[in-house]
């Protein structure tokens, strides 16, 4: 919390900070506060438990193979900590204040604890394994919806050329049946406020487990479910998601197949 609260401060401070560098795309930014964020938060934890394993996103070259491999390898500590230090990079260079920081800790490769914090609502989310998901220490509850059309779903605009085409073809055929789609620009937060009830689902075709894996235990410890977009269980080295109140699950997942929106396009 004391790591997520520091870096968000920063965030505060540098809203609309100049982008740096692209990474995977011009569509996936980089500016000099994410790294010092994620410096920040590094700092903070491994002081406190210098035997635990770090993956963060700025230490990691762009790109879903990149990605793998340092899950991979970091995935041999017993405890590691995943973060991403400004989830919505994009927004937080536009001067949009609508990010979030992400930071999970994984035991022997499942999740045990997850936070998110949102920086300008000064909105704390935070779960632990079996005891429950709470945002600003109140108990949180996923929506009661049952059904796609009572409920608000949010989705992503991904980076990856892959990833968009399944995305829009998703959207187009659940336009008529959600009551409305949102893309936010930040998982963490599309995460926290499927958690919080503010929406029924967020599904995504291609994800990093640091975008997900916090908000993936907030959602179910606050009575969601997750899968991916086949619906087998997820695992940190799940990339599609699909994280829901539970009740409005295969009907999603239902039209995200018909669509062959499960996954990434083939080259």
């Amino acid at each position: 919390i004391k790591a997520a609260k520091e870096a968000g401060e920063l965030i505060r401070q540098r809203l609309g900070a100049d982008v740096i560098e692209t990474k995977l795309n011009a569509m996936d930014l980089l500016t000099e506060v994410d790294g010092k964020c994620q410096e920040i938060i590094e700092k903070i934890i491994l002081e406190a438990y210098p035997a635990h394993g770090f993956l963060g996103e700025e230490s990691v070259a762009p790109g879903a193979d990149a990605s793998q491999i340092a899950l991979q390898e970091a995935r041999d500590n017993e405890w590691l900590w995943i973060v991403d230090p400004i989830d919505g990079t994009t927004n937080f260079a536009s001067g949009m204040p609508l990010v979030g920081t992400i930071i999970g800790l994984a035991h022997k490769g499942k999740m045990v604890l997850g936070v998110i914090y949102d920086p300008f609502n000064d909105e704390l989310f935070e779960a632990i394994l079996d005891n429950g998901a709470f945002v600003n220490g109140k108990r949180m509850q996923v929506s009661d919806a049952a059904s796609l059309s009572r409920s608000v779903v949010y989705t992503g605009s991904p980076p990856n050329p892959r990833s968009i085409a399944p995305t829009l073809r998703s959207v187009h055929a659940l336009m008529p049946r959600a009551r409305t789609i949102r893309m936010l620009g930040t998982a963490a937060l599309m995460l926290a406020w499927v958690a919080a009830g503010r929406a029924g689902a967020y599904y995504e075709p291609d994800l990093n487990a640091w975008d997900s894996a916090a908000g993936v235990l907030m959602v179910k410890e606050a009575g969601g479910q997750v899968t991916d977009l086949e619906g087998n269980d997820w695992t940190l080295s799940t990339r599609p998601l699909c994280a829901t109140n539970g009740k409005i699950h295969e009907e999603l997942l239902e039209i995200t197949r018909s669509v062959e929106c499960t996954g990434l396009d083939p080259e």
